[in-house]
């Protein structure tokens, strides 16, 4: 099913105070936010990505989304798992904040460039995160075959705390990113590096270099600039209130 095909992609002059402080619910956008009226910002194909006024746990199955027509929200599909949603624009430095709201037991990811994925997932009461709970910072992967599952993870860094919110209510990732340094030569002289990464108000990670594209990654190689991609296949997901803004880091 496909209601009106548009998202809100907010481009702002500056990430405020307001917008870290992460509130769980968020009304209009500020003033001044350019806002696009249709899913011209994304790569074709967008699958079964739908445009919603309101999202919600579904009553009688909290493992799936349920919403009302409208616009101002991406929910994945009534299967909950489709394409990902990838940025036609590509960035460097920005800081970037995007909400996001889960099924029970689901999983998305938002990644950097495609390359570096800040994880999505239900960890709601998981007492000691991992890199692969929400806020992590997804490990890397060897391609060889031959190694188990064991060996061929490897890096990803888990949130200082767990700040996730239950199933059913809006959360916010509120993120600077450094994109990895080249030379004239397209030689690779630093790593991307995720500078401060912010869960619902809470820092869970600072300063924290990514040596390559994480597992998943919709490239393999690195790059001065990438895309934005959502995850949209591993279950029901809804993201809005998406504002990017390209910076110049040192």
């Amino acid at each position: 099913m496909k209601l009106r095909t548009a998202l809100p992609v907010i481009l702002m002059g500056f990430i405020t105070a307001a917008a870290w402080a992460a509130p769980e619910t968020t009304t209009a956008p500020p003033a001044g936010v350019l806002s696009l009226e249709n899913l011209a910002a994304f790569r074709d194909p967008v699958g079964d990505w739908t445009l919603a006024g309101t999202v919600t746990l579904k009553k009688d199955d909290p493992a799936r989304l349920d919403w009302t027509a409208g616009t101002g929200v991406a929910v994945n599909g009534p299967k909950g798992k489709t394409v990902h949603l990838v940025t036609k624009a590509e960035y460097g430095d920005v800081e970037l904040h995007i909400e996001f709201m889960m099924a029970k037991g689901s999983n998305s990811g938002v990644y950097f460039q495609g390359r570096y994925e800040v994880q999505v997932l239900d960890s709601w009461g998981v007492e000691n995160p991992q890199y692969g709970d929400c806020g992590g910072i997804y490990q890397r992967w060897h391609p060889e075959p031959g190694l188990d599952e064991s060996q061929r993870g490897y890096e990803g860094k888990a949130p200082r705390v767990n700040a996730a919110r239950p199933p059913g209510e809006w959360q916010s990732f509120d993120v600077v990113f450094r994109a990895p340094r080249f030379d004239g030569a397209g030689k690779k002289i630093a790593n991307a590096c995720f500078v401060k990464v912010v869960h619902n108000g809470v820092v869970v990670h600072e300063n924290v270099e990514v040596t390559g594209p994480t597992r998943a990654s919709l490239f393999e190689d690195e790059n001065p600039l990438g895309p934005l991609m959502l995850q949209g296949d591993h279950g029901p997901v809804a993201y809005r209130n998406l504002s990017i803004r390209p910076v110049a880091l040192p």
